[in-house]
């Protein structure tokens, strides 16, 4: 097995640990789309959302792109706590692969998304949710590539700033508009012409478009292709930039 290979999941286990211990934490990260299938939903039934499918299956894609985009965005908040304890500064001088340091990490988001991910749709199972098996498949391979993406660059980020007033803006700055042209809650369809236009510009937008593809079993449109091309740039883009960053800082 090469080092960086055992150097990931020696730095995966210790933090996937770290995370089991602390299931208020994941338990939280789940509230907000939670809150959002349980007391929005229902609210949507009715409307005609200009799209593909009914209205859990235009919701669910869009908060699974929305617990990605928070819990992965504000992963680097750990590495500060850990910085001031001077965590981070004896994990640095072992043997350990700087690289793994790093995606050790990224594999444990990973990994608690696709948990959390699954207590979500089994929710929206019971609201009325419908979709293929494949379909929620290619929708958390989907997620989970804008995990790795997002917390590459939140860890990266966090070893470059020194406290949580630097880093929380940055992240706040970025997500909420994310959140707002990506079609999250709502297609994009229904956006007038400006914003539609405006929003192609934000990637999150093909991946929402995507997974509600997927969930719809339409696997040979070009919404679930296109996703797919996004996910693999955006993860490719991603890691290298935050590693480098990682190594740097």
């Amino acid at each position: 097995m090469p080092p960086v290979v055992s150097d990931t999941l020696l730095v995966f286990g210790r933090y996937g640990r770290q995370a089991l211990r602390s299931k208020v934490g994941i338990a939280f990260g789940l509230l907000q789309p939670l809150l959002f299938l349980v007391f929005f939903g229902p609210l949507l039934k009715d409307v005609p959302l200009g799209g593909r499918g009914d209205s859990w299956q235009t919701l669910v894609p869009g908060l699974l792109v929305q617990l990605g985009l928070f819990s992965a965005a504000f992963a680097g908040f750990g590495i500060l706590v850990e910085k001031q304890l001077g965590v981070v500064e004896r994990m640095r001088v072992t043997p350990v692969s700087r690289l793994a340091l790093l995606l050790g990490r990224v594999l444990k988001d990973v990994v608690t998304l696709f948990a959390q991910s699954l207590v979500l749709v089994l929710a929206a199972v019971a609201l009325g949710l419908r979709a293929p098996l494949a379909g929620v498949v290619i929708g958390f391979l989907f997620v989970g590539a804008l995990t790795v993406s997002l917390a590459s660059l939140s860890y990266a980020l966090a070893m470059r700033v020194a406290t949580p007033q630097e880093f929380a803006p940055v992240v706040n700055a970025v997500n909420l508009p994310a959140m707002l042209l990506s079609g999250i809650l709502l297609p994009m369809s229904l956006a007038p012409g400006w914003l539609d236009v405006i929003s192609h510009a934000v990637p999150f937008r093909y991946l929402v478009e995507g997974v509600r593809a997927a969930f719809v079993g339409e696997y040979a449109d070009g919404d679930v292709g296109l996703a797919a091309l996004v996910a693999v740039a955006l993860a490719v883009a991603s890691v290298t930039l935050g590693a480098r960053l990682f190594r740097k800082a």
